[in-house]
């Protein structure tokens, strides 16, 4: 029964990121655990995939239940084993899908969180307060990642080939169908430049290394180097609100609703592959909508959105929020 759930594993790999894939892992090997020590009333056990049926997972949603998981979790857990076995019925291995019939838990979903362009604009201002590698490095990682919208994973993964500061774009999610080309605005172009030029090189260890952002080890900077570097930059500046790098994503998401992008514009940029999932970002919008200014100029001056690629928004829409500098003293960089 382990084979099939490697090959499983196998073909989401080529399908999701390496973070779902994991979970994905974790689910269903808990879930192969119970199958195992599950007894049949007649005392046998499992021992084929056609073997488990309606019954079978029923049992194991009262299982997660018992063992007080959040609906969150358990909801999850239900989908992975859904998807499992509709793997399994598409390449007959199974005659039927026992979990059809399984209702997953409701899940109550909160709108995305996003801090508002003037927040962001002195998060991504606090770096140029220093001109160590260090710093300069971190304005070039929070400008690319509100820039572009990528997710920490595309954004740590990112490669100094994929920045095309020619062109003024950057390619992220490479080795997954989630890959694109998405734009950046001269600010995030103009912080790269200066980064790639001036203090890279500080940083590098191999010369042979190709990640674009490094750490002070010289080596690819990882998710939880990023997320502590955010989360220093947000208590330098005082944002009291909870702030994650993928609060950077959402905000992106939100303010190039509001800067006027049309929601399959936002779907692309964001690697979404359905736009049921950029749709949650419109509710966001809706609720702040209204014309943002930050120092006396329209948010409209940030993120660039071409009229051509939305043919709903002829007019196009430019996008969100001006930079102040700043000159107070450097901090110390740790990641």
């Amino acid at each position: 029964m382990q084979k099939e759930i490697s090959q499983f594993l196998e073909y989401l790999m080529a399908e999701k990121s390496p973070n779902t894939a994991a979970a994905y892992r974790n689910d269903l090997t808990q879930f192969l655990t119970f199958i195992r020590r599950f007894e049949r009333q007649d005392d046998g056990q499992l021992q084929d995939w056609n073997d488990v049926d309606e019954h079978v997972v029923q049992e194991y949603l009262f299982y997660l239940k018992d063992r007080e998981y959040a609906a969150s979790t358990v909801a999850r857990k239900i989908a992975s084993v859904k998807s499992f076995f509709q793997f399994l019925q598409k390449r007959n291995q199974v005659e039927q899908d026992p979990s059809d019939g399984l209702d997953s838990p409701k899940v109550k979903k909160n709108l995305p969180h996003s801090i508002d362009p003037e927040q962001i604009d002195r998060l991504l201002a606090e770096p140029a307060k220093s001109d160590s590698p260090k710093a300069i490095r971190d304005k070039a990682l929070l400008e690319t990642l509100y820039a572009t919208g990528m997710r920490v994973t595309e954004l740590v993964n990112l490669n100094v080939d994929d920045v095309d500061l020619v062109n003024g774009t950057v390619t992220c999610g490479s080795g997954s169908k989630r890959r694109r080309t998405v734009p950046i605005y001269d600010k995030a172009v103009q912080a790269l430049q200066r980064y790639l030029r001036t203090s890279r090189h500080h940083l590098l260890v191999d010369p042979d290394e190709p990640a674009l952002f490094l750490n002070h080890r010289g080596r690819r900077l990882t998710r939880q180097g990023l997320w502590l570097i955010i989360k220093e930059y947000v208590q330098w500046v005082g944002i009291d609100s909870h702030v994650t790098p993928h609060t950077l994503r959402h905000s992106f998401a939100t303010h190039l609703l509001n800067a006027g992008a049309g929601l399959k514009e936002v779907q692309e940029r964001l690697g979404h592959a359905s736009p049921t999932t950029t749709q949650v970002y419109r509710k966001i919008s809706d609720q702040q909508a209204g014309e943002l200014v930050i120092d006396g100029e329209s948010v409209t001056s940030r993120l660039s959105v071409d009229a051509h690629d939305d043919p709903a928004n002829p007019n196009g829409a430019a996008g969100v929020g001006p930079h102040k500098s700043g000159t107070d003293k450097a901090r110390t960089d740790k990641a």
